[in-house]
């Protein structure tokens, strides 16, 4: 493995004056501070030129420093990009910043050497108002093309009471309805075809097939499609905004709601980050206690697609067993937590509660029922002759394609690839448990079914070996910033009950610093990247979502398929709306 150091000094040698400092973060990623005009030949060197490269842009965001007062060592900058790029051969993030000396700065575009910049671009340019030079569709992704403003924008209101009274004048309304009509040029469409007729075909925003209000723009020669231009963003609520208005203890329940399925799965890397800022210490019997919830979930989420998918493919039974199986694990969800969706249970240091009497029989049962079930669905839909033949062979791509386009998850290890961040980068202490990572080599629909059908199974061994081996201790850390005190000695002394209303009112003051937590999400690589400036909220939230590239991928792997074909594609890549838009 190559020393950090080593890609430092040939960023050096190679770009004289590119780097401009290097930042100490909390999560202990080589950061790198690039000047502007070096980054994208920087970036393109990272990944095409060096030894073990970084083949994944991992991420694309930006900050808006000018109410920030902890930058101790860093350049000056109005706004700052970040670009974090994730090496598979050397199994390590890497993170790049940008300083921008400007109100409405420009920089240029790195579409050219990672393809999935596109989206991101557009996100940083629609919530923060940078430009990028050369991008080939530079409009708003989230928010409607006629809002006023930049949402991430520190100066940008946080609440509706903050602006004024809504209004919508007649010839508001008339522009709006403008701007939203279809115009192929907009979306970088003509209107030919080598056949001379051509038919555009609005797939959504209220279509069964899209599981929300998500819109496709299809370009067809006859039945097959040519292009495809997703629009989304009606699901947007502003999360990242939210995070930072929210204390740190409080943003939590938010969280169970950006990937909705997942439920404490979205608390995982949101609490991790932050203890791994304030340097807690969370206890063994916690971190076993999260990781079963965790993998619970897993299944759950799981469920929803295997029924779902079915029925996009024209079966209806599956989908009343897969719900029904699915409200029986969500009976166990709330005989512990007390709640079955969106739980909102994991706490900074640890979990809400420990685990009540009586729970590993009622574990033990649901994993037998489930096993058996899962014969069954083997037999009714994965060996299904007509399910077969509606995924097999379609929808294809290759491991070089998914790492292009930023893929993780089930659609990464569906295509040879066996790599899961619960292996590859253990976390909660997931390096103490023995389970597979499934694989399989297609790369179509059919093989991220089965991918998905064996992480179920595999989910169960560890939800398994978390009953039978659960440590004894706390469910919660001592340290301060963990917050509240454990109730056999908040009522003891003045001191702890203090603590206690302090940490519930206000929350934790976490540290100055920066830093990012990684898991393997429900549909792929969820990551939280938070920054704190030594106060109670967050200055900066940025949650890193599987859904958001995924969807980006989906028009280049449809060309040439039909439309029944692309609801299977479409099915297969297991998005959740709210994952897209936050």
């Amino acid at each position: 493995m190559v020393e950090k150091n080593e890609v430092i000094s040939d960023i050096e040698q190679k770009f004289e004056g590119a780097l401009l400092t290097i930042q100490k973060t909390a999560d202990k990623f080589p950061t790198l501070w690039i000047a502007p005009e070096n980054i994208i030949e920087v970036i393109a060197f990272l990944k095409n030129e060096i030894a073990l490269p970084y083949e994944m842009l991992y991420d694309l965001t930006a900050i808006d420093e000018q109410a920030r007062e902890h930058r101790e060592g860093q350049p000056e900058s109005v706004f700052t990009l970040v670009y974090t790029l994730l090496s598979f051969s050397r199994n390590e993030y890497l993170r790049l910043k940008v300083p921008t000396l400007k109100t409405e700065p420009t920089v240029d575009s790195l579409t050219s050497v990672f393809p999935v910049a596109n989206w991101y671009e557009r996100e940083v340019y629609d919530m923060f108002g940078i430009k990028f030079n050369g991008h080939p569709n530079l409009r708003r992704i989230l928010m409607p093309q006629y809002w006023e403003g930049f949402p991430l924008q520190k100066q940008h209101p946080a609440r509706a009471t903050e602006m004024g009274e809504f209004q919508l004048p007649d010839e508001d309304k008339y522009r709006d309805w403008d701007l939203l009509q279809f115009k192929p040029e907009e979306w970088g469409m003509d209107k030919t075809t080598k056949n001379g007729d051509v038919m555009f075909l609005n797939l959504g925003p209220q279509h069964p097939g899209t599981h929300g209000v998500l819109r496709f723009i299809m370009k067809m020669d006859g039945e097959i499609i040519i292009e495809t231009a997703p629009d989304i963003g009606f699901h947007h609520r502003g999360v990242e905004k939210m995070g930072e208005r929210q204390s740190w203890h409080t943003f939590i329940p938010y969280t169970d709601r950006v990937e909705y399925l997942g439920g404490v799965m979205n608390n995982f890397p949101y609490v991790m980050a932050i203890e791994k800022m304030g340097d807690i210490e969370v206890p063994k019997r916690a971190q076993y206690i999260r990781i079963m919830m965790s993998e619970l979930f897993r299944i759950s989420s799981h469920l929803v697609w295997y029924g779902t998918f079915a029925q996009d493919l024209g079966m209806m039974t599956p989908v009343f067993l897969t719900f029904n199986d699915r409200e029986k694990l969500f009976d166990l969800i709330q005989a512990i937590t007390g709640a079955r969706m969106h739980p909102n249970w994991f706490r900074i240091g640890g979990v809400s509660q420990d685990l009540p009497k009586g729970w590993k029989g009622m574990v033990k049962e649901f994993i037998g029922y489930m096993r058996k079930q899962l014969k069954l669905y083997d037999k009714l839909i994965l060996r299904n002759e007509v399910f077969i033949r509606r995924t097999e062979g379609i929808g294809i791509y290759t491991t070089e394609e998914a790492i292009e386009w930023g893929i993780t998850g089930p659609g990464l290890r569906a295509t040879g690839f066996d790599w899961d961040f619960r292996k590859k980068q253990p976390y909660s202490r997931f390096e103490d448990f023995d389970f597979d990572i499934p694989v399989e080599k297609d790369g179509d629909c059919l093989a991220r079914s089965k991918v998905r059908v064996a992480e179920i199974r595999q989910s169960l061994r560890i939800i398994e070996q978390c009953m039978n081996n659960m440590p004894s201790g706390h469910y919660k850390s001592d340290d301060s910033l963990a917050m509240p005190p454990r109730k056999d000695k908040t009522m003891k002394d003045i001191e702890t009950l203090i603590h206690h209303f302090v940490g519930v009112s206000w929350g934790p003051v976490v540290p100055p610093g920066e830093g990012l937590m990684a898991i393997e999400g429900t549909k792929g690589n969820n990551g939280y990247y938070l920054i704190s400036d030594g106060s109670t909220t967050s200055y900066r939230t940025r949650i890193r979502t599987p859904s958001f590239p995924a969807i980006q991928f989906v028009p280049y792997i449809s060309i040439g398929y039909t439309v029944a074909d692309f609801m299977a594609i479409l099915g297969s890549v297991d998005y959740v709306l709210s994952d897209i838009d936050r």
